[in-house]
């Protein structure tokens, strides 16, 4: 798992210019210290981090809209953005869920409830990241 460590060690200091800057990961050596230290630990961590959607769907998926990613970590980087994203989305839809059902019901205190993800939930958290869903015409 990714530890919050990597954004604790940031350095916000901006790093010198040089002609070097093409080197996004330093080979360690005295340039840990510097703003690549951290990237680099957090590439490391990339490397033993299993995302829950495998680099097999997002390689597939980032194949499929013309990006082909010769290095795996971009693969992985790519997996654990989407991950984070769904996750926002499905944080945001629970709580809409228990807004709603925290002003609708209260007699019920003694019983944990179990919660439903439903489109009148999710809908509103996908507008909050600019995706709007419309519902089909319901036939009989």
């Amino acid at each position: 798992m990714l530890h919050s460590s990597f954004y604790d060690n940031m350095n916000t200091e901006p790093a010198d210019e040089s002609p070097q800057q093409g080197n996004l990961i330093p080979s360690g050596g005295a340039s840990d210290n510097r703003a690549g230290g951290p990237l680099t630990d957090f590439v490391q961590q990339l490397e033993d981090y299993a995302p829950t959607i495998p680099d097999s769907v997002t390689a597939f998926y980032l194949n499929r809209a013309g990006f082909e990613a010769s290095d795996p970590r971009i693969t992985r980087l790519v997996s654990i953005a989407a991950q984070k994203f769904v996750s926002d989305i499905a944080n945001e839809a629970l709580q809409h869920c228990k807004m709603k059902s925290s002003s609708g019901q209260t007699k019920s205190k003694g019983k944990d409830k179990r919660l439903t993800l439903t489109m009148d939930d999710l809908t509103p958290a996908l507008a909050e990241y600019g995706i709007n869903v419309k519902k089909p015409a319901y036939f009989v």
